[in-house]
């Protein structure tokens, strides 16, 4: 049993709840503590974010499963069978669907169910096709990109933008393919890759610059070999209300692997999985659901997909049957990008069409100090002091849930009786190197005093009748009405001294809801977080000048808008190794910039795991302690608060790399954390490996996911150096022991990584002196470093080369504006 004093401290962490607060001031005597325990049990339930949802149950914004309606045998189905007609200057034409049901077979006290041609079944007969014939469409937007589109019946209300794609429309270059005529259909070459289109059966398939088949659409003939029923490329009408959905049938090969679709956790290859992409409140990040879909992945055989929809989609990668690759798409049409190369190559295709990150503020890169949460400017004020007191460099102070006027009750104003002068201490943070964030949230509770200025002013999703789909008050970000109130309310906030929003939640639009542009929630759900981030990041942008949010949900196209958090991640071992999971998993989804919680989220931090996952934040793009107090580092132990502040200045030194990392991977797509993969494409065994990293280009990482002091690291061949130990290591498994920081960090032999003088933010660095340690073997003459100085507009490279016992710069190209001293690490 637990003591009263035990108790009372976990109900003071969860000091939000009503009735826990009057429990709290209750004078109650030790006997009535099994009361009040079975009261709290219950109690906590009312909790936000105390319980999980329910996965597979019919409540409320469950994830919606498409591919449920293409195993349904009450619809009819359409199998693209032959493509009837077809321009290849224009690469339009039509495609003939056969028009099949299900029908079932008893064999052998079984039922089996295959699809099989059946008859029309409208009246009049002379009204409507058996077999429609639809059209298809195949545009280049380069090189690499092929853009594949067909539809399952006329399009009325053709989308004339896409809030996905970085400008509205993708470009369409037909002059860098060259089209010809070959047996049975056409073909496209490129200096890529080539595509084929075969009229009978329909096909296309899509290869790489040596004519290896990358992937093909399937056809039902493809399925005559097995007795399994599955789907070729089709579409579904549902007999509930005759609407329709495109299945997207392609091959996948023998030792494919899949990885992206978003922040996904679960394993990080996705072959054998079926991922439901539906923007969802996770609720813990070790299960399938996710804070951020996106509706792109990529293939260890050179290529990747993008589905331009925002719709709800599901993608059997091969879970049912092995060899098919089952797009199940909500729209009324497919509209499919493919690109074609290696990984880098690919995320640079996909992020030239939906959009590259913005390069953050420096301050950003520094630390985050956070809880749930601090109450007052008095709170604030005194972390503030003991961050600079305990000397652990920060740069940005987070106040949660807890600065109105009533905790989660978000209005946009300061609680005057607990923050006095809120503008006055926002800037004496600042003069100490202190950036400030805030958290809000775009529901509003009836109770809220905002709530009926927004029923009044119409800025809210509706139902069907014009009431309320919740009894929240959501805005709709679709109205631009809606978007202009919204950012007032963030501009007075910056206007005070706020420097930056937590962009929280954004999960919740309503499916059945009806939006201001017309569509109900099943095409705006998933935009929602993209409105959401878009309309923050802007406003951001006009008032100070810098594109930077803390965000919890996307959709495609939020990598414009940096930067994204993990979620409300468990405190545990599993928790921490599927944070990393999901957070390669969304850097191979166009993400550059992603953080997450250290040390979990859910309940205070054990310190064992904290002390393990400091490391592993201090080597993220963006770092923050955040969660369940206490998160303040000198509230544990001595040794845990060393520890602690050895691993932060460790990342303070190391800015001026991570700072030029940040640039490079923001100009070119790519993630700060990543995939071994990435780098190594053709290291069969980097394609393996989920539990390690490359932060940057030249520096991997593998953190202590168990409380151990060694761990097995794969590296890709060459030399590697121990960052810490200084020990060299060639390509290969080893088992290698962590440094004085619980964590294994190495840097790739012939780099020169730029440190800078330890300071306790960013403010306060000098920027005019670096000392650049060269990690470099004896045989290694030379060792190149990336610097980018703040202010500046383009990334160096400084040469440095072998001198006696030491190395020298070669050249400076940044000379007046900054000097370097090489240090020799061996």
């Amino acid at each position: 049993m637990l003591s009263f004093k035990e108790l009372k401290v976990i109900l003071y962490l969860h000091q939000s709840n009503d009735l826990i607060k009057k429990i709290i001031n209750i004078k109650m005597k030790k006997t009535h503590i099994t009361t009040l325990f079975s009261i709290f049990v219950f109690g906590i339930l009312a909790i936000p974010n105390a319980t999980a949802q329910i996965q597979n149950a019919d409540v409320l914004n469950a994830p919606i499963d498409i591919s449920k309606d293409f195993q349904n045998y009450l619809n009819t189905f359409y199998f693209a069978d032959e493509l009837t007609n077809f321009d290849p200057a224009t690469g339009k034409g039509t495609i003939k669907y056969l028009r099949y049901n299900y029908q079932t077979r008893q064999a052998f006290n079984n039922m089996m169910m295959k699809p099989a041609v059946v008859p029309a079944n409208e009246f009049p007969t002379t009204e409507y096709e058996v077999s429609p014939e639809l059209p298809f469409q195949i545009q280049f937007v380069s090189d690499r990109s092929i853009r594949i589109k067909t539809t399952s019946g006329p399009q009325f209300h053709p989308e004339k933008e896409s809030l996905m794609l970085v400008d509205g429309v993708a470009p369409n270059h037909p002059e860098l393919w060259k089209s010809s005529k070959i047996e049975g259909g056409y073909k496209y070459t490129s200096k890529h890759g080539s595509v084929e289109i075969l009229s009978k059966p329909w096909h296309v398939k899509i290869y790489d610059e040596k004519g290896k088949l990358l992937t093909s659409t399937l056809h039902d003939s493809d399925f005559k070999n097995t007795y399994t029923p599955t789907l070729p490329f089709s579409f579904v009408r549902r007999n509930s209300d005759y609407s329709r959905s495109m299945g997207a049938a392609f091959s996948l090969e023998p030792d494919e692997k899949i990885f992206g679709c978003g922040e996904s956790f679960t394993q990080f290859n996705k072959r054998g999985q079926k991922v439901v992409l539906w923007t969802d409140d996770a609720n813990g990040i070790q299960n399938e659901t996710m804070y951020k879909p996106v509706p792109f992945y990529m293939s260890s055989r050179g290529y990747g997909v993008f589905m331009h929809h925002s719709t709800p989609i599901t993608v059997d990668f091969g879970r049912y049957f092995n060899s098919a690759n089952e797009m199940y798409i909500g729209d009324d049409e497919a509209d499919l990008f493919f690109f074609i190369g290696e990984p880098k190559e690919v995320l640079d295709e996909y992020t030239n069409l939906t959009g590259k990150a913005a390069m953050p503020p420096l301050w950003s890169f520094g630390f985050w100090m956070s809880r749930i949460t601090y109450f007052s400017e008095k709170e604030g004020r005194d972390v503030a002091k003991d961050l600079r007191k305990y000397k652990i460099p920060t740069d940005v102070i987070h106040f949660d849930t807890g600065w109105f006027d009533v905790d989660w009750r978000n209005n946009y104003e300061f609680a005057k009786s607990r923050f006095p002068d809120a503008q006055k201490m926002m800037s004496d943070l600042k003069d100490d190197g202190y950036h400030v964030c805030l958290w809000q949230l775009p529901y509003f509770t009836p109770k809220n005093t905002l709530f009926n200025e927004i029923m009044d002013k119409n800025l809210a999703v509706r139902d069907r009748k014009g009431n309320l789909p919740y009894e929240d008050a959501v805005l709709d970000f679709s109205n631009p009405e809606t978007v202009t109130w919204y950012q007032g309310k963030l501009k007075k906030l910056f206007d005070q001294g706020v420097s930056v929003f937590k962009v929280d939640f954004g999960e919740a639009a309503p499916p059945e809801g009806i939006y201001h542009s017309g569509r109900t929630g099943f095409y705006e759900h998933n935009l929602y977080p993209l409105r959401y981030n878009k309309a923050v990041a802007e406003i951001t942008q006009k008032e100070k000048g810098y594109t930077l949010i803390w965000a919890r949900s996307t959709w495609a196209g939020s990598q414009r808008y940096p930067l994204h958090w993990g979620g409300d991640a468990e405190t545990s071992n599993g928790a921490m190794s599927a944070e990393l999971r999901g957070g390669l998993s969304l850097g191979l989804s166009g993400f550059s910039f992603w953080s997450h919680d250290v040390g979990g989220f859910a309940t205070k931090s054990p310190e064992n795991l904290y002390r393990r996952w400091a490391p592993f934040g201090m080597f993220t793009s963006h770092v923050r302690s955040h969660g369940e107090p206490p998160r303040e580092p000198w509230l544990y132990s001595k040794d845990f608060l060393e520890g602690f502040r050895k691993a932060d200045n460790m990342r303070y030194e190391l800015m001026p790399y991570i700072y030029a990392q940040a640039k490079e991977s923001s100009q070119k797509g790519l993630p700060m954390m990543r995939a071994l993969f990435l780098e190594y494409p053709n290291d069969p065994g980097a394609w393996l490996v989920d539990n390690e990293y490359l932060f940057g280009s030249s520096i991997l990482v593998a953190p202590l996911f168990e409380e151990v002091t060694e761990r097995d690291v794969y590296l890709p061949a060459g030399t590697w150096i121990d960052y810490q130990t200084k020990k060299v290591y060639q390509g290969g498994w080893h088992k290698i022991q962590a440094g004085e920081v619980p964590i294994v960090v190495l840097v790739k032999d012939g780099t020169a990584i730029p440190h800078i003088g330890l300071a306790q933010s960013t403010k306060d660095m000098d920027w005019s002196k670096l000392t650049l340690k060269v990690y470099a073997s004896d045989a290694t003459t030379t060792a190149t470093a990336k610097v980018f100085l703040p202010e500046s507009e383009a990334v160096q490279t400084i040469t440095v080369s072998k001198k006696g016992n030491n190395f020298e710069t070669t050249s400076n190209p940044l000379t007046g504006k900054t000097t370097f001293k090489t240090e020799w690490i061996k």
